[in-house]
């Protein structure tokens, strides 16, 4: 049916394109459990071998997709057990969780356009602790074990003219972190998944590439520290959701003639891949998801070591 290309972030919707019949995916695992409390599904794929990374086009590494079908409403108790939930698998993937550390947060995306604002207005509602505790120590804050937590916003090129890899590099050299936060807002397959879905992974982020902007990688490779990536998907592919509904037509259809010649052009959607889709109450829904996702990241590398 369809000869245009797939674009996902979500390394859970492209395994699910693929056969589980297909041998070359030897190499990949998958778990589920689910939190009945809290109602959010957790997807582990964990990408064992080259082969299977070529395969699935995601590097070597673990991607944890959590589903929460209520992140979108304005719910503020449910939104600190998904925070809570979100907190755990953060510290599940960063190294030394238990070790004071210097954590470095980038929130990548445009401030200025909604859907790609997540990681500005993550870094907003950070607890940012880096400068008191060089300034004052960790008597500061009454506690004896005290994380740097410190906070980047690096824009994007069209506005500084600096890839966002040179930036993040540049400040990482200067302030030696032991581990990257990467936040940034991404693409679905599925529009069932917008701004429902967390995915936290430990192989950093290649900024842009959902939409097919393709921007130097934030790795461990290119950095030199250890990178997490978080992202919610914010905006889907129109070919795509014309696509979904033309396939659900055919099976609804598939005896009549005009689904039969559907079928047979395999229409080209290849004119819709720069064009994607988000919902109309993007703007309240980036602030609560945001927030979320900062209280979850407070709550792994800053409250937990409150005492």
């Amino acid at each position: 049916m369809r000869n245009f290309q797939m674009r996902t972030d979500l390394a859970l919707e492209v395994r699910e394109s693929i056969s589980d019949a297909d041998s070359r995916l030897r190499g990949v695992r998958v778990e589920e459990y689910y939190h009945d409390e809290e109602d959010v599904r957790v997807t582990k794929v964990m990408i064992d071998t080259k082969n299977a990374a070529k395969v699935m086009g995601k590097p070597v590494g673990i991607y944890v997709t959590m589903e929460a079908p209520a992140m979108i409403e304005p719910d503020e108790d449910y939104h600190r057990e998904i925070s809570g939930c979100l907190a755990q698998e953060i510290l599940d993937l960063l190294p030394d969780a238990d070790m004071e550390q210097s954590v470095l947060v980038v929130g990548l995306g445009n401030r200025e356009v909604t859907a790609d604002a997540l990681g500005p207005q993550v870094v907003d509602n950070l607890f940012i602790t880096r400068h008191i505790v060089r300034e004052y120590g960790k008597a500061a804050y009454n506690c004896e074990k005290m994380n740097q937590v410190s906070a980047l916003e690096p824009g994007v090129m069209a506005k500084t003219g600096m890839e966002t890899a040179e930036i993040v590099k540049g400040v990482v050299a200067e302030t030696s972190p032991d581990v990257l936060i990467v936040i940034d807002a991404l693409a679905a397959r599925s529009t069932k998944r917008l701004n429902r879905t967390i995915q936290i992974t430990n192989t950093g982020i290649q900024p842009g590439s959902g939409v097919g902007n393709h921007r130097n990688a934030l790795t461990e490779e290119t950095l030199g520290v250890p990178v997490i990536a978080i992202g919610i998907p914010t905006v889907v592919d129109a070919a795509t959701i014309v696509g979904d509904a033309l396939e659900k037509l055919l099976e609804e259809e598939k005896d009549s003639e005009g689904a039969r010649l559907m079928e047979r052009q395999k229409l080209n959607f290849a004119e819709l891949n720069n064009m994607y889709m988000t919902g109309k109450d993007i703007d309240a829904v980036i602030k609560r998801v945001s927030y979320t996702v900062s209280e979850g990241i407070n709550m792994a590398i800053g409250e937990v070591f409150a005492e």
